[in-house]
């Protein structure tokens, strides 16, 4: 799904979506008056009329995926094209996002290991006042800190692969899974850098590239903010919360 919007089925608005997308875009659209039961998915072909690919984004990360905005001006879509039952499209899209928090998560702990690795690697062969920088007992004390939480943000995120899989309730986890990786990641690229010393703040080593592509996995589906109220709204429901 490359995005979604509250508008008439042929309407004028833009979207968010991909430069290499493809033949198709999938996107949401509402039928007014009917509320989130009017949302429909649908796809629309890349060389419609009315569609226009607007110009790539400069972003700070994730370069390699190209962003940019989609304009849909009175562009039509035949009843042919609608992804799965009509009024279905909200429920189909917060079954994505739920799901997704799950991969989002994932990306997050790759990342933050693939740094780690990378800068551990170097700090054992660093040296400075007469022996290796992972030698000191400050880097051991931070080293051991950051692997802890990124073991910990894995197994949550396990865990929500788990249940998801199950065909459990797994929406709190996976948002539980997406906040803690998120705020690993930061965590770790941050102090990677530290490490690293001034030659981490240079392009010869990937550890800024991964210091720039953490920060959308605070963005990405859902803010850290929306994955606390989730997880709030899940423990007011919870028998076991609302008896202590």
């Amino acid at each position: 799904l490359l995005g979604y919007c509250a508008q008439s089925w042929m309407g004028r608005h833009s979207d968010t979506g991909y430069q290499q997308a493809g033949t198709h875009f999938a996107d949401l659209g509402r039928m007014t008056g009917r509320g989130y039961k009017g949302i429909t998915c649908f796809i629309v072909e890349r060389e419609s009329e009315g569609l226009v690919i607007g110009k790539k984004e400069e972003k700070l990360g994730i370069k390699a995926s190209s962003t940019c905005p989609l304009h849909f001006d009175n562009v039509k879509v035949p009843a042919s094209q609608v992804l799965g039952e009509i009024g279905h499209g909200y429920k189909y899209a917060i079954s994505m996002l739920n799901e997704g928090r799950i991969g989002i998560a994932a990306q997050m702990i790759g990342l933050s290991q693939g740094c780690f690795d990378c800068t551990l690697a170097y700090t054992r062969q660093r040296k400075q006042f007469g022996k290796r920088i992972f030698d000191f007992q400050g880097m051991h004390h931070q080293i051991a800190h950051v692997a802890s939480m990124i073991e910990a943000a894995r197994l949550l995120t396990y865990n929500a692969a788990r249940l998801q899989e199950a065909g459990l309730s797994f929406v709190k986890e996976a948002c539980m899974a997406k906040y803690l990786a998120g705020e690993v990641a930061t965590l770790t690229t941050s102090k990677c850098i530290e490490w690293m010393g001034g030659v981490g703040f240079t392009t010869s080593f990937p550890i800024e590239k991964y210091y720039r592509d953490c920060k959308i996995g605070m963005l990405h589906l859902c803010s850290r903010h929306t994955n606390w109220h989730i997880i709030i709204f899940s423990l007011k429901s919870d028998s076991h919360f609302k008896q202590r």
